[in-house]
């Protein structure tokens, strides 16, 4: 049977192939995950370095792990990890993202293998690696249960999952929807969803239901005096993000 589409929400893709060629825009639509990314990296980099014991401070510390960067968007994530060492797949459901990611990888000597595909059809196919990056992606697919699912199967024993998204609840609603979309024009009217959006309990319940072992979970608090993002142990009620393990 094929599952490839199971998860994939065609509206949800169409949303993100219309603002394709502004990924690498610090000014353009994506410019609260420009803002958002040097947390977004901390996060990742010291949850990646605790499990598999790397020292940041060495030269490519990643060597040797094999990264899946799904949903990879331009590559906001999947460069930084090449860069770290990492062999990087980044893997997109909208197919306008993937030229745009490649060429930009190309123009700055980087060698990431970008493929314009789904989480199921690269379980599907036997894919394993060290390391999912799944940032803000759950909130915008069919069944969060089931492409967790698939996530976990792309993971090797003992590999790591980062998952990010948004907390449902009327903070996060007047933040990314209100403020995010109507306000600040961030992004576009519609970008999100505010009923698929997922609590923190919920998302670690999925995690756990689909074979794998929360570890850790940290709020990313945006704070509108400094116009700055923060990592938060306690401040979970908009944006936040997991680490979970397959043992």
């Amino acid at each position: 049977m094929n599952t490839a589409q199971t998860t994939v929400d065609p509206a949800e893709v169409a949303k993100f192939e219309a603002m394709a060629a502004e990924w690498w825009d610090p000014k353009g639509k994506f410019a609260p995950l420009h803002m958002m990314n040097p947390i977004r990296l901390d996060y990742i980099t010291s949850q990646i370095a605790y499990e598999f014991d790397r020292d940041l401070t060495k030269d490519a510390p990643f060597a040797g792990l094999r990264l899946l960067d799904i949903g990879c968007g331009g590559g906001l994530l999947s460069e930084p990890m090449a860069r770290l060492g990492a062999t990087v797949v980044g893997a997109d459901a909208a197919e306008r993202n993937i030229p745009v990611a490649r060429l930009h990888a190309e123009q700055s000597g980087l060698d990431i293998d970008y493929r314009h595909i789904t989480a199921e059809e690269m379980a599907a196919a036997g894919e394993a690696f060290d390391v999912v990056l799944n940032m803000e992606v759950v909130e915008h697919v069919a069944s969060p249960p089931a492409y967790l699912t698939a996530c976990q199967q792309l993971l090797k024993p003992g590999g790591l999952m980062v998952c990010s998204t948004l907390n449902r609840n009327p903070k996060s609603f007047a933040a990314a929807i209100v403020g995010a979309e109507w306000v600040m024009r961030w992004l576009p009217k519609g970008t999100h969803d505010w009923s698929k959006f997922i609590t923190p309990d919920e998302l670690y319940q999925m995690i756990a239901d689909a074979g794998l072992d929360p570890v850790d979970r940290k709020g990313f608090v945006f704070n509108p005096i400094s116009w700055q993002w923060s990592i938060s142990d306690r401040d979970l009620s908009v944006n936040y993000v997991t680490a979970s393990v397959k043992r």
